[in-house]
């Protein structure tokens, strides 16, 4: 007999969860209010960068980060399978640019590191970055490119991911938790071991007033984790928001011709960061910033003002572009900015959160730990 497994979060996360989970012979019920446009994942860009996102002293999150860079491309085509629909996986590679002197020193280092923890990548002068990506700025100061970092449609992706999970039988429930119950086992991991037969499971109690009970229970909520009750003796690390901007830069009506960029270009631009992401419709996506503000979703002229400067100094082509959209996200960041990933102090009850920037990248990793983490169902094994 299949688990009755309920998964609490309808992003990148909790999707790929729920759709492992249901591939593994469970029964698997999802649980939020807008599956595929919750969080953070509907305003990502998409990004599966292990290598230009290594940050000093991050050596162990970077190796991970690696890790789940390698499961992309099979868990792509098992999803494009699945569900019918292409998810944009493209593997052109990254470009880093630096646009003055300080930003080349800096990517220097950057380079000196990343070769330090074994990662390809290659230092490129400035003719050798414009010959890659014509559109660049005559005066940046050259860069480094890695072929391996790519990139993904995040939101074609997650559209496959809702039609995955309803083609394996995935029931969705459009509400709110508002608060969990732990099982009637004891101690983590002892439901996962018992396959829902020994006690009363977890269970949820439901914005509109109902209950859902369940053998196991996985926690995918991302930033809303903390807002769920009881969960105070649950032994989760500190779960905070880190606010986002992000815009949507596309041809004027009736414009065509070649895409402004042929591969994602992150760069430096007087020390701070930004990234240009290609769409296979000739729309860019550039983002993004990096904001303690609390759970403030508004968005500020400042912050597009800054992205947009930053991004026509490193690609002077955009000022041809319309602004489709300015949009902002949460990314939920734990205190090392690891994500947490497993058992919680709740009989029954999982978490998977926490995954900060890099929700698209780890979730074929977190997916299938996941699915180890409880097992497949009988007779699936």
């Amino acid at each position: 007999m299949a688990a009755r497994v309920l998964v609490v979060g309808g992003g990148v996360i909790g999707l790929s969860c729920a759709w492992r989970l249901a591939e593994a012979g469970h029964e698997v019920t999802l649980v939020a209010p807008d599956p595929g446009r919750d969080g953070a994942s509907w305003v990502a860009a998409g990004m599966l960068a292990p290598v230009t996102e290594v940050q000093f002293g991050e050596a162990p999150l970077t190796e991970l980060l690696r890790e789940g860079a390698a499961l992309w491309k099979e868990f792509a085509t098992s999803l494009e399978r699945a569900s019918g629909h292409d998810v944009g996986y493209d593997e052109s590679g990254t470009l880093t640019v630096a646009l003055d002197t300080s930003d080349r020193a800096a990517l220097d280092q950057i380079l000196a590191y990343q070769h330090s923890l074994g990662c390809t990548a290659h230092r490129r002068t400035a003719s050798e970055c414009r010959a890659l990506v014509p559109s660049l700025t005559p005066t940046l100061r050259g860069g480094i490119e890695v072929p391996g970092d790519h990139h993904v449609d995040n939101r074609a992706l997650l559209g496959a991911l809702v039609q995955a999970c309803r083609a394996n039988g995935i029931r969705f429930v459009p509400l709110k938790v508002a608060a969990v119950a732990a099982g009637g086992a004891g101690g983590s991991g002892e439901a996962a071991e018992a396959g829902g037969s020994g006690g009363a499971g977890p269970s949820v109690d439901l914005s509109d007033g109902s209950r859902l009970g369940s053998d196991h229970l996985l926690l995918a909520a991302g930033t809303g984790t903390p807002h769920i009750g009881g969960l105070g003796a649950a032994g989760l690390p500190e779960i905070r928001p880190v606010k986002g901007h992000i815009l949507r830069l596309g041809p004027a009506e009736g414009r065509t011709g070649p895409p402004l960029l042929p591969r994602t270009v992150r760069a430096l631009v007087h020390g701070r960061s930004i990234y240009l992401v290609p769409r296979p419709d000739g729309t860019l996506v550039v983002g993004a910033t990096m904001e303690e503000r609390g759970t403030d979703l508004g968005v500020r002229a400042g912050a597009v003002h800054e992205l947009l400067c930053d991004a026509r100094a490193v690609v002077p082509g955009i000022d041809e572009l319309e602004l489709l959209e300015a949009g902002t996200g949460l990314r939920p960041a734990t205190p090392d900015n690891t994500p947490v990933v497993g058992w919680t102090a709740l009989a029954g009850v999982a978490v998977a959160s926490g995954h900060f920037r890099n929700g698209m990248l780890l979730a074929p990793l977190t997916a299938a730990a996941v699915v180890d983490l409880f097992g497949a169902a009988p007779g699936d094994e």
